[in-house]
């Protein structure tokens, strides 16, 4: 169902719950994800398995979806023979995949196109890392086509996710600019820092009083770190709090595979809305049945 209020009107009366990870989703349905492009290649090869993952989301009680195109660059489909033209409708058919998915639902589904850090084009770890070198006006400069393109599709909003450097964050905020969609912005983060080392409290305030921000906070890191962000988040910004963590498990970039136990705790959730977490999920590694159980958690504000 297509929801008829804006997502910053439903999280001033209620917590909305985010979908998990899509690239877990769409390996457990079969897909091999192990092109440079990662899940967004299947915008071109196998749409219909990303529709499917999504309403796997949605099955499960998110109420928020996050399109497939976090690494989908026209950068990443050019080195895959991809012209602008045909890279755009890419793009434009993440949202459609998502709200096609949605369309079934008996409650209100947002989605959000998801607007990935430079790292992941490289695809080769630096979301993990930040600091790539580039300026703010290159990384602005870079990121502006991909998501006038995304906007154009008419999501509900823009999803500037896994960011991992403040500067890059000023960046996408710049980029996003009148493009007629309101966005959150989201860090990866390791404690109390961003990944490229900056204050998590400095980093926040880069969207305090900019009236397109609708929610701030954390994703793709460990859940152990998400209550104390959160709270951070909302005492420099004053908005509503995004929380979506992996699994606990580790990205080892140069193995290209996952290390270490999972610690996601549907439990936690309450913890994160007591400290004004808005919107909550759950990254790489956290699937279906860890959001049902999220959602089963979630009540609306007193």
């Amino acid at each position: 169902m297509k929801p008829t209020r804006t997502l910053a009107a439903a999280l001033a009366d209620e917590t909305l719950v985010l979908d998990g990870g899509l690239s877990n989703q769409l390996e457990a349905q079969g897909c091999d994800l192990s092109d440079a492009l990662w899940s967004a290649r299947l915008l071109a090869d196998a749409p219909e398995q990303i529709e499917a993952a999504h309403a796997a989301y949605v099955r499960a009680g998110a109420r928020v979806l996050i399109t497939s195109s976090y690494q989908a660059t026209y950068e990443g489909f050019a080195r895959r023979n991809v012209g602008r033209d045909e890279a755009s409708e890419l793009l434009r058919r993440s949202v459609a995949l998502a709200r096609a998915a949605a369309q079934g639902a008996e409650h209100p589904v947002w989605v959000a196109a998801s607007v990935g850090p430079y790292g992941a084009m490289l695809a080769d770890g630096s979301e993990y890392r930040g600091r790539y070198g580039l300026s703010v006006e290159e990384l602005e400069r870079f990121h502006r086509p991909r998501i006038e393109a995304l906007a154009q599709a008419g999501p509900d909003v823009l999803a500037l996710e896994t960011v991992p450097d403040a500067d890059e964050a000023e960046a996408l905020l710049r980029a996003a600019e009148g493009c007629g969609v309101p966005v959150w912005l989201t860090y990866s983060i390791a404690g109390d820092r961003t990944r490229a080392g900056q204050p998590l409290g400095e980093a926040f305030a880069l969207a305090a009083g900019n009236d397109q921000v609708v929610a701030v906070g954390v994703n793709c890191c460990e859940p152990g770190d998400v209550e104390r962000a959160v709270r951070s988040a909302a005492r420099e910004t004053g908005k509503p709090v995004v929380a979506y963590p992996n699994s606990g498990e580790r990205w080892d970039a140069a193995g290209r595979g996952w290390r270490g136990d999972g610690t996601f705790d549907p439990g936690r959730v309450r913890s994160w809305q007591d400290a004004g977490a808005r919107l909550v999920g759950g990254c790489c590694r956290v699937g279906p049945q860890q959001i049902a159980g999220l959602a089963a958690g979630v009540g609306t504000r007193d």
